[in-house]
C-alpha cells in the first residue's frame, strides 16, 4: 500500500519507525516516490514518468530538500528524452565529486600503493586546490584552461598535468557511470583540447658504453655497502623495476630450480613475473647472503629496514641518490637493460616478457607455455656481455664458471640454497 504524506526529513524519519510504512509519496509532487530499503531510515527516491520508474539516489544521501529543489530539471530532462538519467547528484561542486574519488582508490586492492599516493596527493594539491570549488555546470574548456590547465603548465611537466587532468576525467566518468551524478562534466573535454605539445620520452642517462665504469663502482660499493651494490646488481641483471626489487625476499628465490619469483602483488602490472637465475646471479645472491649472515641478520628480505620489513620507497631512492650523484636514476638501470638487450639481438617480445611490461591475455598466455628457456639464454647472453664489462669481477666467476667449473658452482648453490631454506620461511623456496 502506498502512503499519502508531506514529504520532509522530518517525516520520513517518523515513517520509518512504522515497519508497515514501505512506499510513499507526496499528492504535492504528482510521480515523486520514496521506498523504505531493510536499513530503515534510508531508502531510495524515484520519479515515474509515463510507468517508467526512473531511480534518482538514495536517502539521506539525497536529503527532501535537494530532491524537490533538482525536480523541475528532471521532469524537463525526462520529457526531452524518456532514457535519460534522473540521477540526483548529492554533490554540487568538483571538490565533492574528487574528495569521494580519492577516498575510493585508496581502498582499492587493485592499485599499488605507489599509485594510490601518487594520486591523493594530485587531488589534494593540485586539483581540489584549483577547481574543487566549481559547480558542475561551470565546468567548461575555458573555466579549466584559466584555472587548472595554464597554471600547472608552467610549473610542473606536461607529463605529470596530462595525469592531472586524466584524474579529473576518470574520477567524473566514474561518477556518472555509478549513477552518482546525472551527466559527465568532462564528457568531449580532452587534453589536446589544450595543449598539442609532444610529450617525449625522457632520454636514458646511462648507456652502453657507462657499463663498465657503473660495474667497476659497484666492485667498489660491493666491498663497503653491499646491500647498495646488490639493490643495483639486481636491477642491472634482471632489468626490474626498483619496486619489484627493493621487496625481494629470500623465499622468492630458489637456487635449486634457478628461478626468481616475484608476487603479482609486488608487480606494477599486478601479474605474477619470473626471471631465470643464471650462474651469475646465483653465485652472487649466495655471496650476498653470506654476508648478512655474517652480520647477524638472518630475515626474510635481501634489503631489510630497520622497522624489521623491506626496504621502503624512500630508502631505495636514498640508495640510488648516493649510487648515481644526481647523474642517473635507478630507472636508468632499467633502460640500460633493456638498451642492451636490444642490442645483443634478443627477440623484441621475449626482451618485453623480461622487463614485465603489460602485455594482452594471448600473449600472456604465450609466455608461460613456450618461452622460459629462451628467456634464460636471453639473460645469460646479458649476464656473459657484463662479465666482459667487469662483472665477472664482482662475483668471481672466470667465463661463467669458478676454478674448478661446475663442482664448485654447484656447491655454492647447494650453499646458498640451504643457507636460504634454514633460515627464512624454508618450505616456501624449495
Amino acid at each position: 500500500m502506498t502512503m499519502a504524506v508531506a514529504f520532509s526529513d522530518a517525516e520520513i524519519r517518523r515513517q520509518a519507525a512504522d515497519p508497515s510504512a514501505v512506499l510513499m509519496r507526496d499528492p504535492r509532487h504528482p510521480g515523486l516516490y520514496f521506498r523504505f530499503t531493510e536499513a530503515r531510515p534510508r531508502g531510495t527516491w524515484y520519479l515515474v514518468v509515463r510507468k517508467r520508474w526512473n531511480r534518482i539516489g538514495a536517502y539521506p544521501d539525497l536529503p527532501t530538500k535537494t530532491v524537490l529543489a533538482a525536480l523541475p530539471d528532471l521532469r524537463q530532462r525526462l520529457a526531452s528524452d524518456t532514457q535519460a538519467s534522473a540521477a540526483v547528484s548529492a554533490w554540487s561542486t568538483l571538490g565533492e565529486l574528487l574528495a569521494w574519488y580519492s577516498d575510493r582508490m585508496s581502498r582499492d586492492r587493485s592499485l599499488s600503493a605507489k599509485r594510490k599516493a601518487t594520486a591523493k596527493s594530485a587531488i589534494a594539491c593540485h586539483l581540489i586546490p584549483r577547481v574543487g570549488g566549481l559547480a558542475f555546470s561551470d565546468v567548461r574548456h575555458g573555466t579549466l584552461d584559466a584555472q587548472l590547465m595554464w597554471p600547472l603548465q608552467a610549473t610542473l611537466s606536461l607529463e605529470f598535468v596530462r595525469l592531472i587532468f586524466g584524474l579529473l576525467v576518470v574520477a567524473c566518468r566514474r561518477a556518472h557511470t555509478l549513477g552518482l551524478i546525472p551527466s559527465n562534466p568532462m564528457a568531449g573535454i580532452k587534453f589536446s583540447d589544450f595543449s598539442k605539445a609532444k610529450i617525449k620520452a625522457k632520454a636514458a642517462r646511462l648507456r652502453g658504453v657507462q657499463i663498465e665504469p657503473l660495474l667497476a663502482q659497484l666492485e667498489g660499493v660491493w666491498a663497503e655497502e653491499p646491500a647498495d651494490a646488490m639493490l643495483a646488481l639486481l636491477m642491472l641483471c634482471h632489468g626490474t623495476r626498483v619496486g619489484e626489487t627493493r621487496m625481494a625476499q629470500w623465499p622468492h628465490f630458489s637456487l635449486a630450480e634457478r628461478k626468481w619469483h616475484i608476487p603479482a602483488e609486488h608487480t606494477k602490472t599486478r601479474v605474477e613475473h619470473s626471471l631465470p637465475l643464471t650462474d651469475q646471479a646465483c653465485v652472487l645472491l649466495t655471496q650476498y647472503r653470506d654476508t648478512q649472515l655474517a652480520s647477524g641478520y638472518t630475515g626474510q628480505y635481501l634489503f631489510p629496514a630497520r622497522n624489521g620489513k623491506g626496504m621502503s620507497e624512500g630508502q631505495a631512492s636514498a640508495v640510488f641518490a648516493r649510487l648515481g650523484k644526481g647523474e642517473w636514476t635507478s630507472h636508468d638501470l632499467r633502460k640500460l637493460a633493456r638498451t642492451g638487450w636490444a642490442d645483443l639481438g634478443i627477440d623484441f617480445l621475449i626482451g618485453e616478457m623480461l622487463i614485465n611490461h603489460a602485455m594482452g591475455h594471448n600473449v600472456q598466455a604465450y609466455i608461460h607455455t613456450t618461452v622460459e628457456e629462451r628467456k634464460r639464454i636471453a639473460l645469460e647472453q646479458w649476464h656473459a656481455h657484463l662479465d666482459g664489462k667487469g662483472l665477472i669481477l664482482i662475483h668471481g666467476l672466470k667465463e661463467g664458471r669458478n676454478e674448478d667449473s661446475r663442482n664448485a658452482l654447484e656447491a655454492a648453490q647447494n650453499k646458498g640454497c640451504g643457507t636460504i631454506n634454514k633460515t627464512t620461511i624454508g618450505e616456501d623456496s624449495k
